[in-house]
């Protein structure tokens, strides 16, 4: 396993479009601008049919996150949604490192972040249409951010809407907690999509 992946602190997130647009597909990039791996959205046959038939945000959903070499670092996934939404966050040997409760108020989705052990670890707040959110621990102290601005040499690499930034602060040094914290910050995107 390449473990290289969650020690980034800056990760550039470019969303590759399907016209089918039954799987999402999203490249991911260092601060350097060195693609790392990529996020996947995973469908059988028998959920690409649901998708037409039912209204996607009570369909499940499991997305990958793997490195360069298509192996897998972590994953995101969630059972059939009828009520409230908790989403599982599991590391690369299957398993579950921490779960994402979401609740949405006026294109303001919260994200509270839990570790294995259901405490609370972080919170992922903001701003849906202006595309700019915090990563908050649970002292209320900012670890982080999600936005669409750009910096250095990824500026001219990135110019479109459909691409993200995602910071994490250097010296949080909690590793399992990162890989919880970060795997959300790096697929917010289509976990909001799949919730619309």
């Amino acid at each position: 396993m390449n473990s290289n992946f969650f020690d980034s602190n800056s990760y550039f997130i470019d969303e590759k479009v399907n016209f089918f647009k039954f799987e999402n597909c999203y490249q991911v990039y260092d601060e350097n601008g060195q693609n790392i791996g990529a996020v996947k959205q995973k469908l059988s046959a028998g959920q690409k049919l649901l998708r037409l038939l039912i209204n996607k945000q009570m369909l499940p959903f499991l997305l990958e996150i793997k490195n360069t070499d298509d192996r897998l670092e972590a994953s995101i996934s969630r059972g059939f949604n009828f009520f409230l939404s908790k989403i599982s966050i599991k590391d690369s040997q299957g398993n579950l490192i921490g779960t994402i409760k979401q609740k949405f108020r006026f294109f303001k989705p919260t994200f509270k972040i839990f570790n294995a052990q259901d405490i609370k670890i972080a919170e992922i707040t903001g701003d849906w249409r202006a595309w700019n959110f915090t990563i908050n621990d649970t002292s209320n102290n900012k670890i982080g951010s999600i936005s669409k601005k750009w910096a250095g040499a990824m500026q001219e690499l990135f110019t479109t809407a459909d691409k993200y930034n995602v910071n994490i602060e250097p010296n949080y040094s909690n590793k399992e907690n990162k890989i919880a914290i970060l795997s959300s910050a790096i697929t917010i995107d289509m976990v909001l999509k799949e919730s619309k």
